[in-house]
């Protein structure tokens, strides 16, 4: 069986949100990078401090402050060689400078905003394609923060209220990038009480694995299996696959979801879990491709 080569890192947030979609503001006072300890996992993962990184700042409404903060944020530990792309609209995901940056960059970072801008400007294009078609046969590491990370998946989580999330169709789904299937990301999941939405997500697709990334925390995947925790916060792993009785097909829209034998693990760093194995891993490490270290101080 064919897997992925490259490497995914999917982070929780604490950096710009852009829109909050559950309130209609615009977040101009939040824009602290996450940890660093976060930030310098990204660096080593692509190859170190002269990794040629480029960030893309779509899912942003504010992306000149928020590329900017990137820029800041890696050369505080020392990496350099990076690059914004402020792709705004379809049209820009065809400029050939942009196509030619992807090709031979070691690693991209999709920021952290509204995840449905992501899929419906790189949805379909040369852009995207590229994307895959490295992670898919090289060494290639892709990362993103919040709406980044949420995009990472085949099934997207676009909107939904976590105080109304357990009732039928309060929780909005849509296709994101597609990167990894089998598997739906939520982020600021323990500030924002999105437990219900992910459970919700789930409970409608209970052959994939949610993934609820708090803050300055999130998940490493290789071979689009192997996932290792890393950051200060918790990840939660909602499986759906034992599923007994669910009401959510039956019942209007708009009443309350009933759903029994959901099976829940919290993971801290270096926790790991394996997707297709449904199986949780005390020490990612001993079920996971263990990858060169290198030395990023």
């Amino acid at each position: 069986m064919s897997y992925p080569k490259g490497k995914l890192i999917a982070v929780g947030g604490a950096e710009d949100k852009g829109t909050d979609l559950e309130t209609g503001e615009i977040h101009r006072n939040n824009l602290n990078f996450f940890e660093l300890g976060i930030l310098r996992r990204v660096v080593e993962e692509a190859g170190g401090n002269h990794a040629h990184i480029e960030v893309i700042t779509t899912a942003s409404t504010i992306p000149f402050e928020v590329g900017e903060n990137y820029l800041n944020a890696f050369g505080k530990i020392g990496c350099t060689n990076v690059n914004v792309m402020h792709i705004r609209n379809r049209h820009d995901t065809m400029e050939q400078e942009y196509l030619d940056r992807i090709k031979t960059c070691d690693a991209v970072m999709f920021s952290g905003g509204n995840q449905m801008r992501l899929s419906v400007t790189d949805g379909g294009t040369e852009f995207l394609s590229i994307l895959k078609k490295r992670y898919s046969e090289e060494d290639f590491l892709i990362a993103g923060t919040s709406a980044g990370a949420m995009a990472m998946s085949q099934t997207m989580i676009y909107e939904g209220n976590a105080a109304r999330a357990h009732l039928k169709g309060e929780v909005k789904m849509t296709s994101g990038l597609g990167f990894i299937e089998s598997v739906i990301i939520d982020s600021h999941f323990e500030k924002r009480g999105r437990f219900g939405r992910l459970a919700q997500a789930i409970a409608t697709n209970p052959s994939s694995i949610g993934i609820g990334l708090g803050e300055d925390t999130g998940m490493l995947i290789t071979e689009g299996n192997k996932m290792e925790a890393i950051g200060s916060g918790l990840v939660v792993i909602i499986d759906g696959h034992q599923i007994m009785h669910s009401n959510i097909a039956d019942i209007p829209e708009g009443n309350p979801i009933s759903v029994e034998n959901l099976k829940v693990h919290f993971c801290e760093k270096g926790n790991g879990y394996l997707i297709n194995e449904r199986k949780f891993l005390p020490l990612a490490r001993e079920g996971a491709v263990i990858t060169k270290q290198v030395d990023v101080e």
